[in-house]
């Protein structure tokens, strides 16, 4: 069956049993690829999705189920880490717009993995009332799988035409294209005015083609010969050369940044952030904007898939925490020590932010004294004394 279904232990479509397509709202078809399939072969786009996967992956699950919580930090499925799962998931998303996370259960119901599916593209079919995905891959030898709805967590982004699928990535072939235009322009231009091109005129009376063709080759493999290390060629009286200047086209560089700019504001990610000159303020609005969001979806799809909703009324949930004060400034995490003083933070916490290890009791919160309540008595006092 290969490797793919070894992990997934999915249910592999039935020839023998009716697969419909699954009908959305409105009148969308559900057949979904993904537009621009080599949008990840830009080193734009590259620089752009490493950014997004290399933050979003240093946060940490936290959940009620303890035992699930270590499953999806230390080792979600036998070929990733946590991290590694979070990187991918999300240049899954970022390049496809369409993310699915498998979730493999035990026949208890309990969760032993967690794997990105890898797919090329997918169609959603339903079969005695139930929704299931069925996916197509490259190169491998399982290339069909059919996957449950249920067991399936799904992030998506520019969710809209479809129930299921985020929309395709075509607004930005065209800026890419521009820019691979203007590489290969370039390339092009060194390679051309490398090159000695001119005229080669015989002052002598009309010569058969053939000889003029031999004096051009001669001239040529004298001229061009690696061993003529001098750059000179010689001619006789009876020839004469006029070079040709040539000057190739090519995209200024303020036009190359406005196409690159184009990229990177498709994907939110700054120029500071790429590469990691951003300030304090500027991460925070980073943050913020691409990589809470994506940690908010994960975390509602992972509650609503792995619980159930009695489970859920009892305070289950997946949650993911990322520790972003760690780009703040010295200044900043000197000033917030504050919050340890007044119970927001516990003292291992704050150590965190310098990369100092905890203590023994450092996990418990602390409150000075001078913050009791309004009312309070303090120092041993007696009420009325």
């Amino acid at each position: 069956m290969g490797i793919l279904a070894s992990i997934f232990k999915p249910i592999k479509k039935d020839q023998t049993k009716t697969y419909t397509e699954f009908q959305e709202l409105g009148t969308f078809k559900s057949m979904f690829g993904f537009f621009g399939n080599d949008i990840y072969a830009s080193r734009t786009v590259r620089s752009c999705v490493r950014a997004l996967a290399e933050h979003t992956s240093k946060a940490n699950p936290v959940c009620t189920d303890k035992n699930l919580e270590r499953l999806m930090s230390i080792r979600p499925n036998k070929f990733m880490n946590g991290k590694a799962m979070l990187y991918k998931l999300r240049t899954i998303l970022e390049v496809k717009n369409t993310a699915f996370l498998f979730i493999d259960r035990d026949t208890t119901g309990k969760v032993i993995s967690l794997y990105p599916v890898p797919y090329r593209e997918f169609t959603p079919v339903e079969y005695a009332g139930n929704l299931f995905i069925q996916f197509y891959f490259s190169g491998m030898a399982t290339n069909m799988l059919v996957m449950p709805w249920e067991d399936l967590a799904v992030l998506r982004k520019d969710f809209m035409s479809s129930d299921i699928s985020g929309e395709g990535n075509g607004p930005i072939l065209e800026p890419l294209d521009v820019i691979k235009t203007m590489d290969e322009g370039l390339k092009n231009a060194v390679k051309s005015t490398a090159n000695l091109r001119g005229i080669l005129k015989s002052t002598k009376a009309m010569l058969a083609p053939e000889a003029l063709k031999a004096a051009k080759e001669a001239f040529v493999k004298d001229y061009l010969n690696l061993e003529n290390e001098g750059g000179i060629a010689s001619l006789d009286a009876t020839q004469e050369f006029t070079p040709i200047k040539m000057e190739p086209k090519t995209g200024t560089a303020d036009e190359a940044k406005a196409y690159k700019d184009e990229v990177l504001e498709y994907f939110g990610v700054s120029e500071e952030i790429l590469t990691s000159k951003f300030t304090e303020d500027q991460y925070d609005a980073f943050y913020e904007s691409r990589i809470e969001p994506f940690l908010i979806d994960l975390s509602l799809e992972l509650t609503g898939k792995i619980f159930t909703p009695r489970e859920i009324s009892f305070g289950n949930q997946v949650t993911f925490e990322s520790n972003r004060l760690q780009y703040a400034s010295a200044k900043t995490k000197i000033s917030m020590v504050q919050l340890v003083d007044r119970g927001l933070m516990t003292p291992n916490e704050y150590r965190q932010l310098f990369n100092m290890a905890p203590y023994e009791g450092g996990d418990d919160f602390v409150l000075r004294l001078d913050t009791a309540k309004t009312g309070d008595s303090a120092g041993g006092e007696n009420d009325g004394n």
